[in-house]
């Protein structure tokens, strides 16, 4: 990893028609007769779906809502959602590590689990090479250059975010790997909401409104 520059980091309710079925049908013909043609019979009433039901199993293109907490393989927790914000994701967009989209497909509003995911399929394997050492001086502009300090560098392959992982004297190393590489991670999850996807969320590749994206 050949670094070219780095810069800090800062860390209605739907609508539902419902078919007007036989006992509507006869109220409203006894009331007026001339509605009984306006009433279609009930094989041609076509049922509108429901986005926003929680009946459904999650697969590709499915809007999933959860709760989760990630500990590591010590059992230490590294992260949650808070109470009454759950993640909002749309399944089988890789917007989730492999191993824990993997675990949630079938599953409905409801169930709860528990997932260890391996490097593998979480934050990938742990890369020595993505490791550099670096004068101070290339840091320019970043004064309070600390271990954990979070960082954007200008690499060979683009951008990519590094940490700064040992200060001694004026050499600065820098870590490439994500901070979970190389580690075992469990998750406990708690789903809230399966629903389809908008044709919206489709074209924009992500969730709207609580948990997703809010705004454009």
């Amino acid at each position: 990893m050949t670094i070219a520059g780095v810069r800090s980091l800062a860390c209605a309710r739907a609508l539902r028609l419902l078919p007007l079925g036989e006992p509507a049908r006869r109220v409203a013909s006894r009331l007026n007769p001339a509605v009984e043609s306006l009433v279609p019979p009930a094989a041609a009433i076509i049922p509108v779906p429901n986005p926003w039901s929680t009946s459904m199993a999650i697969g590709t293109d499915s809007v999933v809502v959860f709760h989760y907490t990630l500990k590591d393989e010590d059992g230490t927790v590294l992260e949650h959602s808070d109470p009454g914000e759950p993640l909002a994701y749309l399944h089988g967009h890789g917007h989730i590590i492999p191993g824990l989209e993997k675990e949630l497909s079938g599953r409905s509003s409801g169930d709860a689990l528990t997932v260890t995911v391996q490097p593998a399929e979480g934050y990938g394997e742990y890369d020595d090479s993505l490791v550099q050492r670096v004068p101070r001086r290339a840091l320019r502009g970043i004064s309070d250059i600390h271990p954990g300090l979070r960082l954007q560098a200008q690499t060979e392959q683009g951008p990519r975010a590094v940490t700064v992982a040992q200060v001694v004297g004026d050499m600065v190393t820098l870590d490439g790997n994500h901070p979970l590489a190389g580690k075992q991670l469990q998750f406990e999850v708690r789903i809230e909401n399966v629903r389809p996807a908008t044709e919206a969320e489709l074209e924009h590749g992500h969730v709207h409104g609580p948990g997703g994206h809010h705004a454009h």
